[in-house]
């Protein structure tokens, strides 16, 4: 049983109800009788709110009567749905030639035809998921300050302790305005230091939400644990490192100031401290993925008897499996029937049957490479990447509900962002280092040196990007940056809706602000096109 501290205090929360709901507003106030009083009145209470900020990104909300629209974190939108990662990836993957997906449900198909609107419900969740989970942070950040602490009594160890809480509720925080700023560029900004109920929120532009998650992760840098200190899935200095890295190597896109030397510096940090690869890469993703920490730098963790939902993981296996595939095999009960790939991606390997390269991991017995209908679940091969099984093939701790985490950091990502950044003219690194980390990756995945690689430049990172990280998150920001989201010089099957694909609209490289945000604060500005 993957069952840490944290998920113990999501447990305990689920158990006490002292999970809090919500409303669609930005500054949210508890729907219950649970005050902060109580909450917080131990270190308890502090160790379980500090879980529920955490447990947000794998759970949607409190375990209540069928059809209850109370008891979801996010009004208005269907609990099974409505978690963070499965919208998430919706908005990064669907959107590009690395997924698509079979199902009719209203606004699925606008990401791969790439005609979304302001009132898509995918989007509008995943808007309001990420700002509630700025709010739980904020909450968290509020009760914890040294006033409030002393005011309660806690004091020495303890205090200490929280505060540890504190700064890794911050890096939550700044990720989740990460997140923001990438798919939706210009939002609303609201910290701990706004009045909950009595502050509007007020909109910050693109480079000032580039400057307050930067400023941020500068800030907590210290008061974070050291790097592979910290319990599993908790944020450290590693992590804040690996976001500032994913930060710097966007920053023209979010600001128009290049700052490649900056994604260098902090990219070598990381890579600094210690971590290294797991020696196989099916392993990553199983349900004993737990043990690949030497790779991993930060997890959202997922249990098949304590997280349960029809999000994260549980979405990414199940989602991919159908056809004639066999859902043992990955450890569920059912496959259903969803998403596939696109001949794209599945011919950046050179071998994608014969999978030389472990990483090339397509199921094709009755699929089709060629997409001709997207509601053909055969129609494209399916992705065996993620599977509730583990290394020895046992199945995981439920066949509907998996166990498998999700890695929000990995090591290879720095190892691309630095080559990535020497390529582009970063300084304080050298070509010949980043040639050696990609002809790490390489070896690791062909299982020797025959995918040794002499020379590298931009676009082939780009592929080994995709080759290496498909299906974690990626491919909508790293198109973006290389100019081929939106552009017609890089085309892919019904890329905009056309079996063959065309470009589309510029302003389609961010997401609209939902039109319900708009509504209810009429200070917000739509985003240009929408």
């Amino acid at each position: 049983m993957k069952k840490n501290m944290i998920k113990q205090a999501i447990v305990a929360l689920i158990i006490t109800g002292t999970l809090v709901s919500c409303t669609k507003k930005l500054d949210l106030l508890p729907t219950n009788d649970v005050t902060a009083e109580t909450v917080y009145s131990t270190v308890t209470g502090y160790k379980q709110a500090a879980g529920k900020v955490y447990g947000a990104f794998a759970l949607t909300g409190n375990q209540g009567p069928a059809g209850d629209d109370n008891t979801k974190d996010i009004k208005g939108i269907d609990e099974g749905t409505s978690d963070f990662l499965r919208l998430f990836w919706k908005a990064q993957e669907l959107s590009t030639d690395e997924a698509v997906i079979g199902w009719g449900d209203v606004g699925i198909q606008d990401f791969h035809n790439m005609n979304w609107s302001a009132s898509n419900p995918f989007l509008k969740g995943l808007y309001y998921r990420s700002l509630y989970q700025v709010t739980l942070a904020n909450d968290f950040i509020r009760q914890s300050a040294d006033d409030k602490l002393s005011s309660r009594g806690i004091t020495g160890t303890d205090a200490d302790n929280i505060r540890k809480f504190r700064a890794e509720a911050r890096f939550l925080r700044a990720y989740q305005y990460w997140v923001l700023l990438d798919l939706f560029g210009s939002v609303p900004l609201v910290t701990d230091a706004d009045v909950i109920g009595v502050t509007v929120p007020k909109q910050a532009s693109r480079t000032e939400l580039f400057n307050y998650v930067e400023s941020e992760l500068k800030a907590i840098d210290g008061q974070l644990a050291a790097p592979k200190s910290n319990e599993y899935g908790r944020a450290d200095q590693a992590a804040d490192w690996a976001l500032l890295a994913r930060l710097y190597l966007n920053a023209q896109v979010y600001t128009g100031t290049a700052k490649y030397t900056e994604a260098i510096t902090y990219a070598s940090k990381v890579i600094g401290a210690g971590y290294s690869l797991v020696t196989n890469y099916p392993w990553l993703m199983l349900a004993d993925n737990n043990l690949n920490t030497n790779e991993f730098i930060m997890t959202i963790n997922y249990d098949g008897l304590h997280t349960q939902s029809y999000g994260g993981s549980t979405f990414l296996v199940h989602a991919a499996v159908g056809g004639s595939e066999s859902a043992s095999q990955f450890g569920i009960g059912g496959g259903w029937g969803g998403a596939r790939t696109t001949k794209n991606l599945v011919n950046l390997f050179p071998d994608a049957t014969g999978a030389a390269d472990k990483r090339s991991q397509f199921y094709t017995n009755g699929q089709n490479l060629e997409i001709k209908d997207i509601s053909a679940f055969t129609d494209g091969y399916a992705v065996t990447k993620y599977k509730n099984v583990t290394r020895t093939g046992a199945q995981g701790q439920s066949p509907d509900f998996c166990d498998v985490d999700f890695p929000i950091f990995r090591l290879p990502e720095m190892y691309l962002i630095y080559a990535e950044a020497v390529l582009r003219g970063g300084s304080g690194g050298n070509l010949v280092t980043a040639l050696g980390y990609i002809n790490a990756l390489r070896a690791r995945a062909y299982g020797n040196a025959t995918g040794a690689v002499a020379t590298i430049d931009l676009n082939f990172i780009l592929d080994e990007r995709a080759r290496e990280l498909y299906w974690e998150g990626f491919r909508r920001t790293d198109l973006v940056r290389y100019g081929k989201f939106t552009d017609a010089s890089y085309l892919w099957p019904f890329k905009g809706g056309v079996a063959g694909g065309k470009g589309v609209e510029s302003f389609r490289n961010i997401y609209p602000i939902p039109s319900d945000d708009i509504t209810a604060n009429p200070t917000l500005k739509q985003n240009t096109g929408y």
